[in-house]
């Protein structure tokens, strides 16, 4: 899949198992398998879920380092877990250790219930301010070669310097929800790709994203040669399931992230016909839109958003190792297929 989509551009990351999924003897296994798994189908790296429900995504992070040679963390990381030299301090020990790159996922809110058990009453876009001021931080601690002193609103420190030094080229990449106008805004301030849980890819055929910001989806994927064979394992995989409903619509009340609502508020499980299918976030499945087809049909799909600027696809969990091989069919065809495609400006 790599070699395939190198020049457009693209970077694809897959998503570790939660510890909550996962019994804690068999954990470690699981997260050495679908590291491997991602890095053998070529995926530039692979998202590390935070919360107060799962295991630390740093110590999560380095079992995939150890795991692989060439596949980069993408950690979730909340302000309120952790202060920003911590975060710089384990890159850099990363990098020094490992040689390799981490990608930082800058989480601005959470689960409402974890906010008020760690006391952060922080409005909404107050979160995307300490956001932006706490990254920033972060990205001077890892640039800097002399101390560094700062007096911000939410965050000083005098003459603070990260050891070891970070190489250049270990700078970690940055992404963050560009769901909402402040995290749009929090994008741009602080030169992160904005991830969108999207809507269909012909909705922004009309709607061109900034050119000036990097653009990406989370999104799910199950392809297979033929539609009926990938909308069959689809529908034995995510079916509907009645107590997840009611936990969707609960969590739906509770919740004040932006992309989380939008997803809500689309009624209809597939769009027309489309290989839109929002069953399994319905069913509290999963947080994410899913694109079910042949391969050809998710393939232009895919080739849809990439044409209109989004360049880094997070997908789901995958199942198993033949599952991310069938979505590494659909991103080479993708790729092609946008080749030849103008991208939106």
């Amino acid at each position: 899949m790599q070699s395939a989509t190198e020049d457009s551009g693209l970077r694809i990351f897959s998503t570790c198992p939660m510890s909550s999924a996962v019994d804690g003897r068999q954990y470690l296994d699981r997260v050495a398998d679908v590291a491997r798994w991602s890095e053998d189908t070529g995926c530039t790296g692979i998202l590390v879920y935070t919360d107060n429900s799962v295991a630390d995504p740093w110590l999560v992070a380095q079992a995939i380092l150890q795991s692989t040679t060439t596949l980069c963390p993408l950690v979730a990381v909340q302000p309120v877990y952790m202060h920003p030299y911590a975060v710089a301090k384990m890159v850099s020990t990363l990098g020094y250790m490992y040689g390799r790159r981490v990608y930082l996922n800058m989480v601005a809110g959470g689960f409402k219930n974890d906010l008020n058990a760690l006391n952060d009453p922080t409005p909404h876009n107050r979160r995307y301010d300490r956001l932006v001021e706490y990254t920033n931080l972060i990205k001077l601690l890892l640039e800097a070669e002399r101390p560094v002193s700062v007096k911000g609103e939410f965050y000083q420190v005098e003459r603070l310097k990260v050891m070891p030094p970070l190489p250049k080229e270990l700078f970690p990449g940055l992404t963050v929800s560009g769901s909402s106008d402040a995290g749009l805004a929090a994008a741009r301030a602080i030169g992160a790709t904005a991830i969108k849980y999207p809507k269909p890819a012909r909705d922004y055929e009309n709607e061109p994203v900034d050119p000036g910001l990097a653009h990406g989806v989370r999104v799910g994927i199950v392809a297979r040669a033929s539609g009926e064979e990938a909308w069959a394992v689809a529908r034995e995989r995510f079916s509907e399931d009645r107590k997840g409903q009611i936990a969707r619509a609960l969590a739906t009340k509770v919740s004040d992230s932006t992309w989380h609502r939008q997803l809500s508020e689309m009624s209809e499980s597939t769009v027309g016909d489309s290989p839109y299918w929002l069953l399994p976030f319905e069913n509290y499945k999963t947080n994410c839109p899913y694109l079910v087809g042949s391969y050809d049909v998710v393939a232009k799909e895919v080739g849809r958003y990439l044409s209109t600027g989004h360049k880094t696809f997070i997908l789901d969990i995958p199942p198993t190792r033949d599952e991310l091989q069938h979505v590494g069919v659909v991103f080479k065809q993708a790729a092609m297929l946008a080749a030849r495609r103008p991208t939106a400006t």
